[in-house]
């Protein structure tokens, strides 16, 4: 999604971000945020008459298939160890297995055509956090949540139902995904599922 979503201007909640969105290349170079691999992939793909289908997923999490850790969930299992690191306003997350679909379809369908955006949903990494204190409620996460909470000077940052202040501003269309005939994991499905397995491969010890 670095390739889509990236912009100086702040996202509007009425936004709704799909595959004829592009990152402003100016400012992912201020942020050093990498975006040349898709343009560089159209390039060769129209200068030799390559059919080219692109996958735009988000943060991946979900059970393991190789024995070692990935980027995006060596990231989620730090946050679950507890670790104060990657506290973003919104996270967009997909389940592996529904990425690894995507592209066999993309692979196989005649119809694929495109970009393709990959988030089952946009979540506050709070609302993230609650996910994983439902179903692990370990010390460390806790310990975790009570300081965040004290950094933002906000009791119900966390623990409040009605509290709307931290509600995801913007969402990301699925539709062009739901053509490859991709139905999202739930998220809460995809925490635990990824949690499981990476206690089952000694990651973690929750």
């Amino acid at each position: 999604m670095a390739s889509v979503l990236y912009r100086e201007k702040p996202l509007n909640p009425d936004d709704v971000v799909d595959e004829t969105w592009f990152s402003d290349l100016p400012f992912c170079e201020s942020k050093k945020v990498r975006i040349h691999a898709e343009g560089a992939a159209w390039r060769f793909a129209k200068e030799n008459g390559i059919e080219l289908v692109t996958i735009h997923p988000g943060v991946v999490i979900g059970p393991l298939l190789q024995p070692t850790l990935s980027t995006s969930v060596e990231v989620f299992a730090k946050i679950v160890k507890g670790a104060q690191t990657y506290l973003y306003d919104n996270w967009y997350l997909v389940d592996v297995r529904d990425v690894a679909n995507a592209h066999i379809e993309a692979f196989e369908l005649a119809s694929a055509s495109g970009r393709y955006c990959l988030v089952e949903t946009v979540v506050h990494f709070s609302e993230f956090l609650k996910i994983v204190h439902k179903h692990y409620p370990t010390p460390h996460l806790k310990i975790y949540l009570t300081d965040i909470e004290n950094s933002k000077k906000n009791l119900r940052f966390f623990f409040s139902a009605d509290d709307k202040s931290f509600v995801p501003k913007h969402e990301v269309s699925k539709e062009k995904a739901k053509a490859l005939g991709i139905d999202f994991i739930p998220l809460e499905l995809s925490v635990v599922d990824a949690i499981e397995s990476l206690k089952e491969k000694g990651f973690l010890n929750v």
